[in-house]
């Protein structure tokens, strides 16, 4: 919602805002609602993205590119509608044979589906792309903090910063600059939009270099639109490549499974603590728990304790693989490579609450566990059994990374990066600190 000094009654302003409708895969029209403060708010608060909505007499005008639709999404249609307080009216559909109808239309990308840029192409083109608009296909990764700040004529604004990634960049940032009055409701409409994983088709995206990161980011204007779970196959690759990374933990590790020297994590935490710290920051931490381990699966199939990832992108693949089978694969075209390791999931729990399925993996297993890969294979069901016990439902020591984590119901994710057999004394001395509050 915007509003102009109204020409015709001095010191009064008129309001107006802007939305993009649909109603085919091939042609959808920009609509520009004009009228006192009460009904443009109130219009703009009736209907939200992915609505279906019934748009009753309004003007149909020609587009003017040296006005408002230079600052509009480019549509295929030589003409905009025009929505007055006076004679038009905006109302949500309640036929349900048309509301089934249109809603697929909300996965179908306003631009041809093959033509985008990789965040590969991006960073590779660097600034020969300053300046430009563009299409890219990724996937969202996490959603950083609102901020504040003052535009240079004294405007307040917020700034929300999402993080991209696909196959061949692991975190690319997306920007929005919310400068508009309803800016806390347009947030709201994204980060329920956005909540979970999802691959963006993003069409008209502004590309500029970053002076201070040293890199290419991408910003979303007044004429982007972004298409949510794109219904199209280069989407769905992505999906399905996005997803393994992200399952597999690698995402959240960015390949820095250890951001700190162990020695250096000092603070202590309850399970319910590292929960809390998560919801109220969205940034990575360390921390040690004195919690006893409530789920290790040593005695499972040796194929669910010890697996083989592809080196380029982290797919699970056979050990006697000859080539990655994931089709997005950044290293298809290179000579194959693949490592082998511990790979866990893990359950800590204290009198407090449970942390679920932390990876536990490689080269950590081997000094928490004292062997091998090699050597965990070649023992007997019992000795793994025995190799079990001697820390399931045991206080232990563990260091971990917790990753806030939007794709996750739980809100986290925690990544072990050391752990042992607790010292009676040290609990004591900790727990009692932990409890004082209390």
């Amino acid at each position: 919602v915007k509003s102009f000094p109204d020409r015709k009654n001095i010191g009064e302003e008129r309001y107006t805002f802007s939305f993009t409708v649909q109603d085919s895969p091939d042609f959808f029209i920009n609509v520009t609602a004009w009228g006192h403060d009460a009904y443009i708010i109130g219009l703009s608060n009736s209907f939200s993205i992915g609505d279906c909505v019934v748009i009753e007499n309004p003007l149909v005008t020609n587009k003017d590119p040296e006005k408002g639709d230079k600052f509009c999404p480019t549509t295929p249609s030589l003409y905009r509608l025009l929505v007055s307080e006076a004679h038009s009216q905006v109302r949500l559909c309640a036929e349900v044979d048309t509301i089934d109808r249109l809603l697929p239309l909300i996965h179908l990308p306003v631009k041809d589906s093959g033509d985008f840029y990789s965040l590969g192409d991006i960073v590779a083109n660097g600034q020969k792309l300053d300046g430009m608009a563009i299409n890219i296909l990724a996937a969202l990764k996490s959603i950083g903090e609102l901020k504040q700040f003052t535009t240079s004529d004294g405007r307040k604004g917020q700034r929300l910063e999402v993080k991209l990634f696909d196959d061949s960049v692991s975190s690319f940032p997306l920007i929005w600059y919310l400068t508009l009055c309803l800016c806390y409701r347009l947030l709201s409409v994204v980060l329920t939009f956005y909540s979970s994983f999802k691959v963006l088709f993003i069409a008209d995206a502004k590309i500029s270099f970053d002076s201070f990161r040293n890199g290419m980011t991408a910003t979303v204007n007044s004429k982007t639109i972004i298409t949510v779970n794109p219904d199209t196959r280069e989407a769905s690759l992505l999906f399905s490549y996005a997803k393994e990374v992200s399952d597999s933990g690698a995402l959240d590790q960015d390949e820095k499974p250890e951001d700190v020297p162990v020695d250096s994590i000092t603070d202590v935490y309850t399970v319910s603590q590292l929960k809390q710290k998560a919801q109220e920051t969205p940034e990575p931490f360390f921390g040690i728990t004195y919690s006893f381990i409530s789920k290790l699966d040593l005695d499972s199939s040796v194929s669910k304790v010890i697996k083989t990832r592809c080196s380029s992108c982290k797919f699970q693949v056979t050990d006697d693989a000859q080539s990655c089978t994931n089709q997005l694969c950044p290293g298809r075209d290179q000579v194959f490579s693949a490592s082998t390791g511990f790979d866990l999931l893990v359950d800590f729990t204290d009198h407090t609450g449970t942390l679920h399925a932390c990876p536990l993996r490689s080269p950590v297993t081997e000094k928490v566990l004292g062997c091998t890969t090699e050597e965990f294979t070649s023992l007997t069901d019992d000795e793994r059994t025995t190799m079990k016990w001697k820390f399931l439902l045991e206080r232990c020591k563990i260091h971990v990374k917790i990753i806030p984590s939007s794709k996750l119901k739980s809100g986290m994710r925690g990544m072990v990066l050391a752990c042992s057999l607790a010292d009676p004394g040290e609990v004591k001395q900790h727990m009692t600190a932990l409890l004082q509050p209390l």
